[in-house]
């Protein structure tokens, strides 16, 4: 995730003060975790009375990760994957879901959250296919010049890049489809790119999608939702992987995939797959 804040440790006998919401944290708390603050709990819940199905579509942006990771590594032949504002580890993690069929992939988490990066550290210490680096998407340069990311992922092969729930946290401002560029650029070919985009997706949830929007702007500082041709144009010039951009429950569902004709909620995001000619 990009970090929205730094809290730094009170004096010895100072209270302590709760730290600002943060993305990463805040996302942990609707997932059901518990590396979470009160605020972080404050926001998500604000997200929910505006969503009320917000949980159901955080777990559904984990489920359709898995089934990409899944596709990447199966049927792509993939065995080097880059994970970009990976966020708080979770159950089910793509380090998890690549080497279970391909023990060999390597996997790199990319970001720039210190609890993040603490967490997934501890996490990763015994697994030696996989490591994580501090890294910011809004800076590709710097963060593909990372040494641990270039000791671990050979440029020579193909790459996936897993940018899931990230993208909507890059502001207009600050060019995204430039710094999606930038990366893709770097990849070789054969390479794929991923990625989950929360959209305006129509008059029936707009007005819902607006609130949580302006929510997490307040709450975090950031947040765009864009529309589903926007976030196609993220994939300019990769030949899209069917069944193209579409919502999350279309991106190759399995059994357990929910309808977004039963739950509004999951017409808010868009995803798509592509290759790299």
């Amino acid at each position: 995730m990009i970090a929205t804040d730094h809290p730094s440790p009170a004096p010895s006998g100072a209270p302590v003060e709760t730290p600002p919401p943060n993305i990463a944290r805040v996302y942990d708390y609707l997932l059901g975790g518990k590396d979470n603050f009160e605020s972080d709990r404050a926001l998500g819940d604000r997200i929910a009375q505006a969503l009320p199905q917000v949980h159901l579509g955080v777990q559904q942006q984990r489920a359709v990760l898995r089934r990409v990771v899944d596709f990447l590594v199966r049927e792509a032949g993939l065995r080097q994957l880059i994970d970009i504002g990976s966020g708080l580890p979770t159950a089910e993690n793509v380090h998890q879901v690549a080497q279970r069929s391909a023990p060999e992939t390597h996997v790199v988490y990319v970001d720039n959250d210190p609890a993040v990066l603490a967490h997934a550290r501890a996490l990763l210490a015994d697994n030696k296919q996989t490591v994580v680096t501090d890294g910011d998407l809004r800076h590709p340069a710097e963060l593909l010049a990372d040494p641990v990311l270039r000791a671990h992922i050979d440029f020579e092969r193909p790459v996936g890049l897993l940018l899931c729930g990230i993208l909507h946290y890059v502001l207009d401002d600050e060019d995204p489809y430039r710094v999606v560029r930038a990366l893709v650029d770097e990849l070789p070919s054969g390479s794929y790119v991923f990625v989950h985009h929360l959209i305006t997706a129509g008059p029936e949830v707009d007005a819902d999608t607006a609130q949580a929007e302006a929510m997490l702007r307040q709450g975090v500082g950031r947040g765009q939702f864009r529309t589903s041709a926007e976030v196609a144009a993220f994939l300019d010039g990769l030949e899209l992987v069917p069944p193209g951009v579409v919502t999350v429950a279309e991106w190759r569902p399995d059994d357990e995939t929910p309808s977004h004709d039963a739950h509004p909620v999951l017409r808010l995001a868009a995803v798509g797959v592509a290759r790299k000619p």
